[in-house]
């Protein structure tokens, strides 16, 4: 599995995978029912604690990108289009939101932020 833990990050363990493993999802490095390691086998690939595999795991489960079958593995969701659209849209947000309060910390009046946007979108 190609999962790349960065132990000096500041980025907690279980975010990095969750991060990597949406990722090739997304990118569709991973496929619909292709089969995602043992818990047990990650943790050992990665030197880290099967805790910490699992609560990843379960994030991604939580978020609809994999399911689990008891007994069976974890393997990719179905692809849900909607479900990316919207993360997609959410990060979006998040980054207007934080470009909006810089203008402002900067003193960048609604007016002039909206223009400066306008034209952005133009090209």
């Amino acid at each position: 599995m190609n999962i790349i833990i960065q132990h000096s990050s500041m980025i907690p363990i279980y975010e990095q995978i969750i991060e990597q493993f949406k990722g090739q999802i997304v990118k569709r490095s991973l496929r619909e029912n292709d089969p995602l390691p043992s818990v047990r086998s990650l943790a050992k690939e990665l030197n880290v604690s099967a805790l910490t595999v699992k609560k990843a795991y379960d994030a991604l489960e939580e978020s609809g990108l994999i399911v689990t079958v008891h007994g069976k593995g974890s393997f990719v969701a179905p692809f849900n289009l909607e479900l990316e659209k919207e993360a997609r849209q959410k990060e979006i947000e998040s980054e207007l939101e934080s470009a909006i309060k810089k203008a402002k910390h900067y003193g960048i009046s609604n007016g002039d932020l909206q223009e400066l946007f306008n034209l952005l979108l133009e090209g």
